[in-house]
């Protein structure tokens, strides 16, 4: 399958199929794991089945820190890259 690495905002995105997103049992706004191998230069994509609340962390307290992510993202990238 044939896909687009294109720009959205800040990011860069590959849109995955409608077909590719129920073999995999995930929907937009679904959480996945990204793994890479490195020696076969492959990105991979996984539903996440452990809920936040087994991992010790509190949903809300996530909710937070995902929001202020988003927000402040520039300022982050910046401040990381100094």
């Amino acid at each position: 399958m044939l896909r687009k690495v294109f720009r959205t905002g800040n990011s860069v995105v590959v849109a995955l199929p409608k077909d590719a997103l129920e073999l995999l049992g995930i929907s937009e706004g679904s959480d996945v794991s990204i793994d890479f191998d490195r020696v076969k230069r492959q990105v991979i994509i996984s539903q996440v089945n452990e809920s936040l609340a087994v991992a010790g962390v509190d949903e809300e307290f996530a909710r937070q820190v995902s929001e202020f992510i988003d927000h402040y993202r520039p300022a982050l990238e910046a401040l990381a890259k100094s």
